[in-house]
């Protein structure tokens, strides 16, 4: 499939705002769910549109061949579900035990995130993380090597 190539499926918001699937077949899906296959190893590889009884209505191989009007209403939805904020900076620890309290700069803004254990910073591959703080929220760190010295240092000591 190309950008140009018409697409097997068509989207749409209802009048309530929910994504509504039609299919080559001729259904109607309203308020599917773009799904990532993996959304922290590969969050612009595969999805799938997921129907509101959990089960897949459509896979997307390749979400980036997708025309630019089907792209735009998948990304935007995929934005008001997602949540996970890039920390750019650690600015402070409050200690290197856990619970330990961290002052972080991300690209939403700097917050405080609470680490409970050291099993709360996970390798997601090369040297990207993932840190879970105490209420379950994901902070990425797209490539540790990239961090400023100093939060490299910080993190150091937790890895």
């Amino acid at each position: 499939m190309t950008a140009h190539d018409p697409l097997p499926f068509s989207l749409r918001r209802d009048a309530h705002g929910r994504l509504v699937l039609h299919t080559a077949d001729g259904s109607e899906h309203v308020g599917v769910i773009p799904v990532r296959a993996f959304p922290l190893s590969a969050p612009e590889g595969a999805l799938s549109l997921v129907g509101t009884d959990g089960r897949e209505r459509l896979w997307i191989e390749q979400p980036a061949r997708l025309p630019a009007e089907a792209r735009g209403v998948i990304e935007e939805e995929l934005a008001r579900r997602e949540f996970a904020p890039v920390i750019e900076q650690l600015i402070d620890v409050s200690t290197f035990s856990t619970p330990s309290t961290w002052t972080v700069r991300t690209d939403r803004g700097t917050t405080t995130l609470v680490l409970k254990g050291e099993e709360d910073i996970r390798r997601l591959g090369g040297s990207a993380l993932l840190v879970t703080d105490s209420h379950g929220i994901g902070y990425r760190i797209a490539d540790a090597r990239t961090l400023d010295r100093r939060s490299r240092r910080l993190l150091e000591r937790f890895l």
